[in-house]
């Protein structure tokens, strides 16, 4: 009997399909999604208008896609991972023509019930083609140069248009997406380090050019990394998000000053508290307690996904489960770093937490491939 036939023979059917779900990491996921809806109620003053009832639309739609997703069959998503790449550059390529501008940004898609941002979807995307070019790939070839190239212009050309709207958070993050990938597929050590010298290289170019008809980042990116690097210097302008974080971070304590009771969300002294700062709502209102709380369901959701993907056969689901898994791994790494003044102000949101559609609609629909390649796994 060929593995082909094996895993049809052992892959459940019809009802049984719920049987097979990963019951645990849906609970883990509802249970963030719970603390986002209790959040944006607080930052609205106890109110469920504007934030938290769309939020949670929102959520009842990405969960009922998950659920869809889950139920195809993973070679569905493995044949089709091309297309939903392609159609994510296509995307790109419409936001840089009719695109919403918003903050100095051109990133969204106005869809009328809400706006999309196709660069969210570029990071999932450019996992599961990896994933399907890596299980395609002879393993013998994954570390040869001429193989490399391909996957590294997979992940360049969304890059590329990412940093034209400008967006320079989602294009490292799909970088370091594409990076984690070629390193769960067997990539040899040196092109890593290849990479991290060739990082280093540009991080002096982008000081060096700094003022100079060549800089490399525009004035309000180095304005970013300034306010990284010395917030204090202008506490009233750039570095004010930064500082009022970092105020509300530490008046949170051990335990919190109680729910709706944090003064610089509630009084409007944090900026940007429903979305990319939510975090550090959570962490004043809540206090260390909280914020360690959240960082475990978030652990959980992350450990459950690598044992998944430890159990799978098919190299195209163990890659893409786990390829998931350090998307959002990232996604929150970042976001915390970012409030807690440990990396530079690039707005990216806490996943399933912050207010927002894209993000949250992309990620539960990424789930959704992780509960398929689970299910339709051989056993």
């Amino acid at each position: 009997m060929s593995y082909l036939e094996y895993t049809v023979r052992q892959t459940p059917t019809g009802a049984r399909k719920l049987l097979y779900f990963n019951w645990p990491l849906i609970v883990l996921i509802v249970a963030v999604g719970c603390v986002g809806f209790l959040m944006l109620y607080s930052v609205a003053g106890g109110s469920w208008t504007p934030w938290a009832i769309a939020q949670m639309q929102r959520f009842a739609l990405g969960m009922t896609l998950m659920f869809i997703v889950a139920l195809t069959p993973i070679w569905f998503w493995r044949n089709t991972a091309g297309v939903a790449y392609l159609a994510s550059l296509i995307l790109l390529v419409v936001v840089e023509i009719i695109g919403d501008v918003g903050g100095g940004s051109q990133r969204w898609i106005d869809l009328g019930f809400m706006r999309l941002q196709p660069s969210e979807m570029a990071k999932i995307t450019v996992v599961m083609l990896l994933a399907a070019y890596y299980d395609w790939l002879p393993p013998e070839k994954v570390s040869r140069p001429f193989w490399i190239i391909v996957p590294l212009v997979f992940i360049l050309l969304p890059v590329l248009l990412v940093l034209r709207q400008p967006d320079l958070g989602t294009s490292l993050l799909i970088i370091m997406g594409g990076g984690i990938m070629l390193w769960f597929a067997g990539v040899h050590w040196a092109y890593f380090a290849g990479v991290i010298a060739t990082g280093c290289a540009t991080i002096y170019a982008v000081f060096a050019t700094r003022g100079t008809p060549r800089q490399i980042l525009s004035d309000y990116q180095m304005d970013r990394i300034d306010t990284f690097l010395d917030p204090s210097a202008d506490p009233l302008g750039d570095g004010y998000h930064i500082t009022q974080s970092k105020i509300a971070l530490g008046s949170g304590g051990w335990t919190g000053r109680g729910y709706m009771q944090g003064t610089q969300s509630q009084l409007n002294f944090l900026p940007e508290k429903h979305t990319d700062f939510i975090f550090t709502t959570l962490a004043e209102e809540f206090g260390f307690v909280g914020a360690i709380s959240l960082l475990a369901l978030y652990g959980l959701i992350i450990a459950f996904c690598v044992v998944s993907a430890m159990r799978m056969r098919d190299r195209f689901a163990s890659l893409v489960t786990l390829g998931i898994a350090a998307t959002f791994f990232l996604y929150f790494a970042v976001n915390m770093g970012m409030v807690m003044g440990l990396l530079p102000v690039v707005g990216v949101p806490l996943p399933l937490v912050s207010y927002g559609g894209s993000a949250m609609l992309v990620l539960l629909v990424a789930f959704g491939v992780v509960q398929s390649a689970h299910i339709h796994r051989a056993r």
